[in-house]
């Protein structure tokens, strides 16, 4: 049985409804929102920095494309793409995410070639926008939270035009051996209490490390991808699959 033919989601380990899911997702992000880039920095050992630059270069922003980026609320991904002078729609759920982006889209030093950038509270499972409006589609650290993931899926298809390109990095499950018991450890054990330490928040980064066990494997994630329409589908593995960078084309 699929996502969005259940009675009931998954928010971490729990089982909850579909609505009481969006609504819980929604309050751990406001939550954190003021923290979340700090404690990126803090739970990743400031790693994630380089994972976002080499995602970009695999998503290879041009002058002018027009890119939608979901669940980009504090304007991480955004910000490197505009610098190379892509037009960027920063799209999230969650406003209190989307004031921190905006807020530091102020503060950032543009040049004459820095691309524009929209910031707008959007739906994953079900934009605005019309369809073939887009030439990328990204979404970094997010998918794991929608509650259909099938259905944002579906959007991404939906809004990218013909020979659009999408681009996904998320948490997975690390296949070196060793390398994952240490992870689960760190995981289970530090992660919430930097999360309180940091964020005055144990149970959302508890949350986080749930949802992340929770979420597909980087093979069946890849195969929903597939299912939704687009073709040529990739997965690049980081630290054996702790991360996963997923690609695939419109046509």
């Amino acid at each position: 049985m699929s996502e969005s033919t259940s009675d009931t989601v998954s928010f971490g380990y729990e089982n909850v409804s579909p609505e009481e899911k969006t609504r819980r997702v929604g309050e751990v992000f406001t939550s954190v929102a003021k923290k979340y880039d700090i404690m990126n920095d803090a739970m990743s050992f400031g790693m994630h920095r380089g994972w976002k630059d080499k995602f970009v270069k695999r998503v290879k922003p041009q002058p002018g494309e027009r890119i939608l980026d979901m669940a980009g609320g504090t304007g991480d991904i955004a910000f490197r793409m505009a610098d190379r002078g892509a037009d960027i729609t920063v799209a999230d759920i969650n406003q209190d995410m989307l004031d921190v982006g905006a807020e530091r889209a102020l503060e950032r030093a543009e040049t004459p070639d820095t691309g524009s950038l929209v910031f707008t509270c959007q739906n994953a499972e079900k934009v605005s926008f019309a369809s073939s409006s887009f030439d990328a589609y990204t979404i970094v650290f997010g998918i794991r939270n929608v509650t259909f993931k099938d259905h944002a899926l579906a959007e991404a298809y939906r809004v990218l035009r013909p020979g659009g390109r999408f681009y996904c990095m998320e948490f997975s499950t690390s296949e070196w051996s060793g390398f994952r018991e240490i992870y689960d450890i760190y995981s289970d054990q530090l992660l919430p209490r930097m999360g309180q330490a940091i964020a005055g928040d144990a149970d959302s980064y508890r949350y986080l490390v749930e949802s992340i066990r929770k979420f597909p494997k980087m093979a069946e994630f890849e195969s929903m991808i597939r299912a939704a329409g687009f073709v040529n589908t990739k997965v690049e593995p980081i630290l054996g699959g702790a991360v996963a960078i997923h690609s695939g084309w419109k046509v």
